[in-house]
């Protein structure tokens, strides 16, 4: 199989051409199981290219033939503020396109689609789906819309009318396809597909998203891509290294303080921890 170029630099580059917006609808069909028709690519203050953060997220928003706004966002290394940025991401669009003085009511359904290549939070599942519901405190029932709202919005659900979510955690994909949104997640895990997948335009991804397809000028910034991904990876790892060295080396030392402190002789206390004689001397200075 032909390796395919990474879906986070494809929406930089490649996906916001109207001529590959099948991609998009293919992907968004399968994480929301229904036919997606994207119609326009918008831009949002939320979307804007930051310099600063440029090789670490990707942010597209469509709309759909429902005129839906979709955000997708591709975050490559590790935000433990990450929920409130798909929060943030949310209510930004959702103020962006209400013009001053229009009624509630005219406010356009946000659906958010992001796409993790890192462990966020602590779960089992590869892809979550979050929405707004009222339960009773009381009753446990599910608030429902009445009939003139129904009229007004065309659905019974008070979720259909407040953002949803789909969270796609790209690292706890097992690499076993069920269902159609499996292969789409295999892609953006292994930036592969393979001749026997089936789902809806992934086999024209897989051809327009080629690297042999890139002339040269998008090889070279490809490339470059890439390589800051890697090094910036590279950082984060070097960085969560030293800083485990450094709490493994500081318990040491509070281990021989404790044993200090309970009159271990230092030779013991030296074979124990690995700690040198002269930090135990200095240590012992401290607690005597």
């Amino acid at each position: 199989m032909e390796t395919l170029i990474r879906f986070d630099w494809a929406m930089k580059q490649l996906l916001r051409n109207k001529a590959n917006f099948d991609i998009l609808e293919g992907f968004l069909s399968a994480v929301f199981q229904e036919e997606v028709t994207v119609t326009s690519l918008l831009e949002s203050e939320g979307n804007q290219q930051d310099e600063t953060d440029k090789f670490n997220r990707v942010d597209l928003v469509v709309e759909n033939a429902k005129r839906e706004l979709i955000l997708i966002e591709v975050q490559v290394q590790a935000e433990q503020d990450f929920f409130q940025r798909i929060s943030y991401g949310v209510s930004t669009l959702l103020t962006e396109y209400l013009k001053r003085g229009q009624p509630y009511k005219d406010i356009k359904k946000v659906v958010s689609v992001s796409v993790t290549y890192f462990d966020l939070g602590l779960g089992d599942d590869y892809l979550y789906y979050g929405s707004t519901q009222f339960i009773g405190r009381h009753t446990g029932d599910t608030l429902r819309l009445t009939a003139q709202q129904y009229q007004m919005f065309g659905t019974r659900e008070v979720r259909k009318l407040f953002p949803e979510h789909y969270l796609i955690r790209v690292k706890k994909f097992p690499d076993t396809v069920h269902e159609a949104v499996d292969e789409w997640i295999y892609m953006l895990k292994h930036s592969e597909v393979k001749p026997d997948f089936r789902s809806k335009h992934i086999q024209t991804a897989s051809e327009k998203l080629r690297l042999m397809r890139l002339n040269d000028t998008q090889r070279k910034a490809y490339d470059r891509y890439m390589e800051n991904v890697s090094y910036r990876q590279s950082l984060l790892w070097s960085s969560y290294e030293e800083g485990r060295q450094e709490g493994i080396e500081q318990g040491k030392l509070e281990t021989a303080r404790t044993m200090l402190h309970a009159h271990v002789p230092i030779d013991t206390i030296i074979a124990y921890t690995g700690v040198s004689r002269e930090e135990v001397e200095t240590l012992q200075r401290d607690v005597l």
